[in-house]
């Protein structure tokens, strides 16, 4: 008998962390976290709004493709190219970005034809009545453009890789406000070489590809449209928030600390018994025959009535000591509710549902004569152990 006593009350002493396990968060509770960070380089955590923002301001050169290219030569077409832009990547491989492109256009337009000319000869083109002029007039573009992060979606996001390569796309708006002005809508593809410097910093190579219409230089030509190369050198600055966390599983494990020194109270209410079956085995044995189980407490979910594995497991035990020790004690089964929860009806068949739900565990499922039980119920009543009402939501089984 005291063998099987001790090794109830060690069962319950190991029951007490996996009811921790199972607590719900509450005040005073406390916690811990394990984290697992996910070895997919393409799996990465989604970042809020103001996350991965950047700005950056590049200069290079540029060559317009007009009605007269092959009559210029291309170092007088070349002129000066500024970018500035503003953007956000919305993951590793996807982002868009607002930019401002312009500064002058050069190139060569017919004698007499009012396209932006500047009254100087192309070298070398004049003769039988055909000449032609030196073209220059000024522009700016602003343009939206899709960036997709080659390096990223191909190859997984590596935030300290030194180089990536993105295309992109898109349109914009681009105007010439000089005589004879323009106003045409812009379709722009191109590539963007950067280079990591720092983890807020990259270098950038930006290749563009520019299309309009063919009369935005001022002069008609027949064909399809015209377009323009472009190629800038600068720097980008990434914001903070920047990059993007691996994807990861975090695992929260709650320990009430309240419902743990119930079980210690349980647990030193059984060490109590043991010592007193253990005097009474010195006595020779002679008290066996009155031996009878210490109180149990089971505890159920608010509003419910339903054992859980636990509570069974734990009124398995108690049915071990009641079965072995005396046959003429009679336990009452004493079910509770919270009194600051629900009517006082609905208290009272909630108590007298969990009363019956552990007589029919004790009776049904472990074998105790049904002889030695007698159930009870109290409806709703105040907080019984440490002001917690939680703890009133229970059945109480104890010998008469």
């Amino acid at each position: 008998m005291i063998r099987k006593t001790l090794i109830a009350a060690l069962a319950l002493a190991a029951a007490g962390p996996v009811c921790a396990q199972d607590a719900q968060t509450a005040q005073g509770a406390d916690a811990t976290e394990s984290v697992e960070y996910s070895s997919d380089k393409y799996k990465v955590e989604t970042n809020r709004f103001w996350s991965n923002w950047f700005v950056s301001v590049g200069g290079g050169a540029q060559v317009y493709f007009g009605n007269h290219d092959k009559q210029a030569d291309f170092g007088d077409r070349l002129s000066g190219a500024l970018d500035v832009a503003v953007g956000k990547w919305f993951t590793p491989g996807i982002g868009v970005r607002f930019m401002y492109s312009g500064l002058t256009v050069k190139g060569a337009t017919q004698k007499g034809a009012l396209a932006h000319s500047t009254g100087e000869d192309v070298p070398g083109k004049g003769g039988n009545g055909y000449w032609l002029e030196k073209q220059k007039f000024n522009y700016f573009n602003f343009h939206f453009d899709a960036l997709f992060n080659l390096s990223n979606l191909l190859c997984g996001y590596n935030e300290k890789r030194v180089y990536n390569l993105s295309a992109y796309g898109g349109l914009g708006v681009m105007k010439v406000s000089e005589e004879p002005s323009a106003t045409d809508i812009s379709a722009h593809f191109g590539l963007l070489n950067s280079f990591r410097l720092s983890s807020a910093l990259d270098l950038n190579l930006d290749l563009r590809g520019t299309m309009v219409n063919d009369e935005f230089d001022g002069e008609p030509g027949g064909r399809g449209g015209e377009g323009m190369f472009t190629a800038t050198i600068g720097l980008t600055y990434k914001f903070k928030p920047r990059g993007w966390d691996r994807s990861k599983t975090v695992t929260r494990l709650v320990y009430n600390n309240d419902e743990i020194n119930a079980m210690r109270e349980k647990l030193n209410l059984m060490s109590e018994e043991n010592a007193r079956l253990k005097e009474a085995l010195a006595r020779g044995g002679q008290e066996r025959e009155k031996i009878v189980a210490a109180a149990n407490l089971v505890i159920f979910e608010i509003g419910k009535s339903k054992l859980s594995n636990l509570s069974r497991a734990n009124l398995g035990l108690l049915a071990e000591v009641i079965k072995q020790g005396d046959p003429n004690a009679v336990y009452t089964v004493t079910g509770y509710a919270d009194k600051g929860t629900g009517s006082k009806g609905l208290n009272e068949r909630l108590s007298k549902k969990r009363a019956e739900a552990v007589f029919d565990c004790l009776v049904n499922e472990y074998g105790v004569n049904k002889s030695q039980l007698k159930i009870d119920y109290k409806g709703g009543v105040d907080n019984m152990f440490y002001d917690d009402p939680r703890l009133s939501r229970a059945v109480i089984t104890r010998s008469n």
